[in-house]
């Protein structure tokens, strides 16, 4: 029996080792330095677009210049019409709902609640021309709009209230002979832009980034490693990598830091540890928002005052905008600590038509996962909070048109109608509206993955590992030292500290009394 169980000790140390030495081999950090190499030359255009003679222009309409693009590029259509980014829905698993086909096309939000009936707004940051309502043309390659993400000039940009149609006044053909790799500023334009506003709706993507330092972003800083957006995005045939779970309810095409570096990144063997439960971005953005201010709440139910008969905007001390009458009050802030949640990859999406208790805030898109979940970890999200109109009859979130450039049309933007705001956006969708609407609380979660700080910025141990007030205080399911406490495990741990105490009382002893014995001895 005892040879038996000397095998089994021994085996499970082999198998340990084996294990561990398995898990380094596999997934070994990057160094640094050679991360840095891979981003340090910067790609140039293989080509002067500014020679071409596709490219001299005039154009009289963008959508010659597309064509100009595509006699070269031919093909590239395709790929960005079989995009996200073109169509604004992708095909998901919804848990408990199947199989959908959504996106920014028809999943209301927290800002401006949804695009349908407010296209000619909304589609300023669609990546094509002229789609204002139900009739536009997906399939039409030269409503494609190259310029929007490979403008290299600095020049090109879309028009308010014009359906994603350029800017008046832009000089086309001077705008396609600067094209290139899409740059910071081509994606910040609709991303840092998102929800009305710089930094309005992610918290963690701000016009700032744009030009910074490491100490704002680690990877974007000038001073740091001076990455573009599409250094982690990366593209095959313009399917982007990397996905928003504002949108996106499955665990694919995500962009992981362990794809440069490495499951375990760190030289104390403690962190790497924590990087089975807690993602890098949990200590690694410590907080959001940290140059301009981001929005946090919402209130519809506010908006539509007048002063004088017309709109009006009041603003906080910090310069951001309190209260205006075509969208209601807001409430900013800056140097934001997140929220944490377990995550593990998935998400479900209030759809719209679905039915809700008015009596509790609504959840828009819900973060799985839990601790006895393999790959739940502890991320840290920003948490949009607002309040927005919804049918007291039939219990449905609201779908209202915004905007209109025909006064009268129900744009509420210009007529400051919710009742017939919610009628002309309805019809939109083809949904019932009862006539009778109120305001409801409603939730978003934005999982944070930029403005990640160096090292020697991030959570430290104290911060999370504290009876009271630690930045985990709200997460649950499992046993953290230093938070959580058990009277049974406390106690057995005050046993073995006392045990090994006595321990080493009784050998010391015991040693100095044969010591002494045999001093006497002599």
């Amino acid at each position: 029996m005892k040879k038996i169980l000397l095998a089994l000790v021994g085996l499970a140390v082999v198998a340990s080792l084996v294990v561990t030495a398995v898990r380094r081999s596999d997934a070994g950090p990057k160094p640094i330095e050679a991360l840095r190499h891979t981003y340090r030359d910067k790609a140039k255009p293989s080509v002067d677009h500014a020679l071409f003679a596709q490219l001299q222009g005039p154009f009289a309409k963008p959508q010659l210049v597309t064509s100009a693009c595509i006699s070269c590029h031919n093909g590239r259509h395709t790929e960005v019409m079989a995009s996200s980014h073109w169509n604004w829905e992708r095909i998901e698993y919804v848990e408990g709902k199947g199989i959908r086909a959504i996106g920014k096309k028809n999943v209301l939000n927290n800002f401006c609640i949804g695009v349908a009936g407010s296209q000619q707004s909304c589609d300023k940051c669609h990546a094509g021309y002229g789609w204002a309502d139900a009739s536009f043309d997906f399939g039409d390659p030269l409503n494609v709009d190259c310029l929007a993400c490979h403008d290299n000039g600095g020049t090109y940009a879309k028009k308010v209230g014009g359906a994603g149609m350029p800017a008046d006044g832009l000089d086309l053909a001077l705008v396609a002979q600067k094209v290139g790799r899409p740059q910071r500023a081509n994606c910040g334009t609709c991303h840092a832009f998102g929800g009305g506003g710089n930094n309005v709706k992610h918290g963690d993507l701000d016009v700032a980034q744009f030009d910074t330092t490491r100490d704002v972003d680690v990877h974007m800083g000038t001073d740091g490693a001076d990455m573009s957006c599409v250094d982690c995005h990366t593209a095959e045939k313009h399917q982007m990598l990397g996905k928003a779970y504002s949108l996106s309810s499955m665990n694919r095409n995500r962009v992981a830091c362990e794809s440069c570096h490495g499951a375990v990144p760190h030289e104390d063997e403690l962190l790497n540890q924590h990087g089975y439960k807690v993602a890098c971005q949990t200590c690694h953005i410590p907080e959001y928002a940290k140059v301009n201010a981001t929005k946090m709440r919402w209130d519809w139910s506010t908006a539509g005052k007048l002063k004088d008969g017309k709109p009006y905007e009041e603003e906080d001390g910090q310069g951001n905008h309190a209260y205006m009458s075509i969208k209601g009050t807001f409430t900013w802030a800056k140097n934001v600590t997140p929220e944490y949640v377990w995550f593990n990859g998935t998400a479900s999406h209030h759809l719209l038509g679905e039915k809700f208790d008015p009596a509790r805030p609504l959840v828009l898109n819900t973060l799985y996962g839990a601790y006895d979940e393999p790959e739940a970890k502890i991320v840290p999200v920003k948490v949009h909070r607002a309040k927005q109109i919804y049918d007291t009859k039939n219990l449905t979130l609201i779908q209202p048109k915004l905007y209109s450039a025909t006064p009268g049309d129900g744009g509420y933007w210009g007529d400051f109608d919710w009742n017939a705001a919610a009628t002309a956006g309805m019809k939109e969708v083809g949904l019932p509206y009862s006539g009778s609407y109120g305001f409801a609380e409603t939730e978003m979660n934005w999982p944070l993955n930029h403005m990640v700080a160096p090292k020697d910025k991030a959570v430290s141990c104290e911060e999370c590992h504290k009876r009271e007030g630690g930045r985990l205080a709200s997460v649950g399911g499992f046993y953290m030292p230093g938070r959580d406490r058990s009277t049974l495990l406390d106690g057995f741990g005050a046993l073995l500290v006392l045990g090994a105490f006595a321990g080493v009382l009784v050998h010391g002893g015991a040693r100095y009394w044969f010591w002494r014995r045999r001093q006497g001895g002599k």
